[in-house]
């Protein structure tokens, strides 16, 4: 009888550490599970959270970018580049790809250029202008003024550039102003562009064109009477701008309409300065007025 109860004890006593170690085996795995539901439960929220945070930094940039841009508008009415540049740079981390924002720092990189004091400094600015006048007019083609954009930077490195890159540029600055205007004829601006590339091309000398033609290919033919057309449209879509008078006024003096010449040019230096080009237009057209008397 001993010996069976002490039997039947070491039985007992068995089970009972057996059922011990599996439940000590068991442990982890419940565990391993709550931790899972629990971490599965917190990504649940941070992909929530993050999405809400993104969805709220959304709706604040997009005010931000208006202000920063009228910002810059109001410091570029007062001819304040580097200012203005520095709000219009501002709005263009917030929207990269918005043509018009892209337009008005071209613009402010071409003002800059009329105050840099080295052709270095000049061509690099203007370089850096052209990019983004490129990029407006490649995001909205078909806006007038976005692809008037690159028209004008070219035209403003024209003189700073060699007789191969001059060729280049006038061949571009045609299609551009062409394409500008087919898409908005009112665009005052692409008809002075216009009229200024036949006016400077009609004015190149035979022996230039013979030496462009020879190493770099032939080199556009301006029409005085083109640019005399363009010039007219540009002072009947907007009076205002004093460049289309004194513009007009050279392209007489070039045909040798002096007193025409000096009827507009003088209109044109009596009016005031309102855009950045204003004070070395008007040089120029003292320097013209100074010829022909």
């Amino acid at each position: 009888m001993n010996t069976r109860g002490t039997i039947k004890s070491d039985l007992s006593s068995r089970r009972r550490l057996n059922s011990r170690k599996q439940a000590r085996k068991r442990r982890p795995i419940s565990a391993a599970l709550l931790h899972l539901e629990m971490s599965l439960s917190f990504s649940r929220n941070a992909f929530f959270a993050t999405a809400a945070l993104l969805l709220t930094c959304a709706t604040i940039s997009a005010g931000p970018a208006d202000d920063l841009i009228k910002k810059g508008d109001d410091l570029d009415l007062k001819l304040q580049a580097s200012q203005a540049l520095g709000f219009y740079l501002a709005a263009e981390k917030l929207e990269p790809n918005n043509a018009s924002l892209l337009c008005r720092i071209a613009r402010q990189y071409r003002h800059l250029m009329v105050d840099a004091t080295t052709r270095e400094e000049k061509l690099r600015l203007g370089e850096t202008g052209l990019d983004y006048a490129q990029r407006a007019a490649a995001l909205a083609p078909n806006d007038s003024e976005a692809q008037l954009s690159p028209a004008i930077s070219y035209g403003k490195m024209v003189a700073l550039q060699g007789m191969k890159e001059q060729i280049e540029s006038a061949r571009r600055i045609k299609d551009a102003a062409d394409k500008a205007i087919k898409l908005d004829p009112h665009n005052d601006l692409a008809w002075d562009v216009l009229g200024r590339w036949n006016k400077v091309l009609a004015d190149v000398s035979g022996l230039k064109r013979a030496i462009g033609a020879l190493l770099y290919g032939e080199l556009p033919t301006g029409s005085n009477a083109e640019a005399v057309l363009c010039f007219q449209k540009a002072i009947e879509i907007n009076p205002n701008r004093l460049m289309h008078y004194i513009e007009l006024g050279q392209t007489y003096a070039q045909t040798g309409k002096t007193a025409d010449a000096r009827r507009l040019i003088n209109k044109g230096l009596a009016m005031p300065d309102v855009e950045k080009d204003d004070p070395e237009i008007k040089r120029r057209g003292r320097e013209t007025l100074a010829k022909i008397q």
